[in-house]
C-alpha cells in the first residue's frame, strides 16, 4: 500500500517570541521538525510532503532530503488549507498520514498503528485522553456507540459540555488518499475563525459512511507540541529523562539522570560511569568500563574498554571522527578534535589540544602542549608548552616523531620535520630540520649574561 506524509510546518509561532521559525527550534540538539522527519521517515513512504509558510527557504534548506517535497502556504488559513496545497501532490491511491511539524515526540511505531488502523480505507485519529485538554480539538463520539466518531469540536467552537470531554485529536490522522482529496476541495471556512479546519473531514467521513476510528498514543508526552519556550525546555526535560531511563536500564550508570543530555546516539558497554553535566552529540560510542567525568562534552567519537575522560575534557570529532584507546587518560580540561586517534594507555592532560594525529601506544603530552597533523610514535613523551607547528600561512605539513623519542618542554617542531625514533629534543628548541633517530638535537641560541646592564626605566612626566 502506497504511503505519503504531509507535514504541516507552516506556522510562525507567535508565543516563541523568535525570530526563528517554530520547527527549526532544537530539541536534543536537532530542530523540532527533523524529529518528526525522523519518526515517519521509519515508514518508508514513497513521499513526504512539507507544508511551509513562515521562515518557508530557512525552513527548506535545514529539512531537504530525498523524496521530500516542499509546498507554500501563504497565507496561513488553518490546517485544512495547509493540506489544500499539498493535494496536488498525493496521487489517488493508498494512504495519507497527516502530521504537525511542532510535536517532536512522536513515535515510529504510533504511526506505523495510524497507518494500519487507516489501511487505504477507512479514517483514523490519533487521539489521547489529557486531564487539561484547553486548546485541542475534541473527540465527539456518536451516541450509543463506544468507538465510532462523529466529530472533532475546535475549542474556539466547542460548547461548554464539548469543552468538558477530556479525549482530544492530537493533529495526526491518515487517511485514505482518493477520499481526503475529494474531501479538501470541499472544506469551507465558515467557523468563528475563519479558516478552514482540517478536522472538518471528519463530519464528511460519517455522512459518506467512511467508519472513522480512533487510534490510541503511546503516551502524552509522545503527542504534545510546542508553542513555547516553556513548552519546549519542558519536552526537552522529558526526552532527556526518558534517554537516562533507557541507559540506566541497560547498566550505565548517571550520577545524575537530571544532569545528563544527549543530543545524538550514544552506544555503551558495560559497567559505564558518566558523571554530572555531560553531554553526548553525534555518535559516541562507549567500551566496557568507561569513566566520563564532570561536565565533559563528546561528539562524534568512539572511546574503547576502560578509557578514563577527566573532568571538563570536550572532544569533537568534527568531520573526521576521534577515537580514544583502551584504559587512556584524557584530560582535565583537554580538548580533541577531528582525526585525533590515541592508542593504548595513551595520556592526554591538562591544556593539551590534538587535531588531526595519532598517537602511539604508551604516548604521553600531560601538560600544556598542541599536536596538529602529528604521528607520535609510541611511547613517545611530548613535553609540556610544545607544539608542532602545521600551518605555513596556505598548508598544512605533518610531523612524524618516532617511537621512543622525547620532546623537551618548550620546543617548536615546525613541520614538514621527522624526529627519529629514540631521540631527545632539548628543552626550548626550535626544530625545523630532520632529527636524526638516538641523538640529542638542540636548536636554540647560546645563553648569555651583561653585567651593568640597566633595565628601562619609565620618563619622569613634564612639569
Amino acid at each position: 500500500m502506497e504511503v505519503r506524509v504531509v507535514i504541516m510546518a507552516a506556522g510562525k509561532g507567535t508565543r516563541m517570541r523568535s525570530a526563528h521559525p517554530k520547527v527549526l527550534h532544537r530539541l536534543a540538539g536537532q530542530s523540532l521538525l527533523q524529529h518528526v522527519l525522523d519518526a515517519s521517515g521509519a515508514l518508508g513512504a514513497e513521499r513526504t510532503i512539507v507544508v511551509v509558510g513562515h521562515g518557508a527557504a530557512a525552513v527548506e534548506q535545514a529539512s531537504a532530503g530525498p523524496n521530500r517535497s516542499f509546498v507554500r502556504q501563504e497565507p496561513q488559513l488553518g490546517t485544512g488549507h495547509a493540506l489544500q496545497q499539498a493535494a496536488p501532490l498525493l496521487g489517488d491511491d493508498g494512504t495519507t498520514l497527516i502530521l504537525n511539524g511542532d510535536v517532536p515526540l512522536i513515535e515510529s511505531e504510533t504511526l506505523r498503528r495510524l497507518v494500519a488502523a487507516s489501511a487505504g480505507a477507512r479514517l483514523a485519529l490519533l487521539t489521547v485522553q489529557l486531564a487539561d485538554p484547553h486548546g485541542y480539538g475534541r473527540i465527539v463520539r456518536a451516541a450509543g456507540a463506544e468507538s465510532g466518531i462523529a466529530t472533532i469540536v475546535e475549542e474556539k467552537d466547542a460548547s461548554a459540555a464539548q469543552r468538558a470531554l477530556r479525549e482530544v485529536y492530537t493533529g495526526a490522522m491518515a487517511a485514505p488518499t482518493r477520499a481526503l482529496k475529494r474531501w479538501l476541495a470541499a472544506l469551507r471556512n465558515d467557523n468563528a475563525a475563519g479558516e478552514y479546519y482540517l478536522t472538518d473531514v471528519v463530519a464528511m467521513a460519517v455522512a459518506e459512511g467512511v467508519e472513522v476510528t480512533a487510534v490510541q498514543a503511546g503516551s502524552e508526552a509522545e503527542v504534545l507540541g510546542v508553542n513555547s519556550a516553556e513548552q519546549l525546555a519542558a519536552l526537552e526535560r522529558h526526552h532527556q529523562a526518558a534517554a537516562a531511563s533507557r541507559l540506566m536500564a541497560g547498566g550505565v550508570r548517571l550520577a545524575d539522570p537530571a544532569r545528563f543530555d544527549l543530543r545524538g546516539e550514544l552506544v555503551c558497554g558495560s559497567d559505564v560511569e558518566i558523571d554530572v553535566g555531560c553531554i553526548f552529540e553525534g555518535r559516541v560510542e562507549l567500551g566496557d568500563g568507561v569513566r566520563i567525568g564532570a561536565y565533559c562534552v563528546l561528539r562524534n567519537v568512539q572511546v574503547d574498554a576502560g578509557a578514563l575522560l577527566r573532568p571538563y575534557t570536550h572532544v569533537d570529532g568534527e568531520g573526521l571522527g576521534a577515537r580514544i584507546g583502551a584504559r587512556a587518560i584524557v584530560g582535565p580540561f583537554a580538548r580533541l578534535r577531528g582525526g585525533a586517534v590515541l592508542g593504548v594507555e595513551v595520556h592526554v592532560g591538562n591544556f593539551v589540544e590534538v587535531k588531526n594525529s595519532n598517537l602511539g601506544d604508551g604516548a604521553k603530552a600531560n601538560h600544556l602542549a598542541y599536536l596538529g597533523d602529528t604521528d607520535l610514535g609510541k611511547r613517545v613523551n611530548f613535553g609540556a608548552g610544545s607544539i608542532t607547528a602545521n600551518y605555513d600561512g596556505a598548508n598544512k605539513h605533518r610531523t612524524v616523531v618516532g617511537a621512543d623519542a622525547h620532546i623537551g618542554s618548550n620546543s617548536v617542531l615546525v613541520a614538514p620535520v621527522v624526529v627519529g625514533a629514540g631521540a631527545t629534543i632539548g628543552a626550548g628548541s626550535t626544530i625545523a630540520r630532520d632529527a636524526p633517530a638516538g641523538q640529542l638535537t638542540v636548536a636554540r641560541a647560546r645563553q648569555a649574561s651583561f653585567p651593568g646592564w640597566k633595565r628601562p626605566q619609565k620618563k619622569a612626566p613634564p612639569a
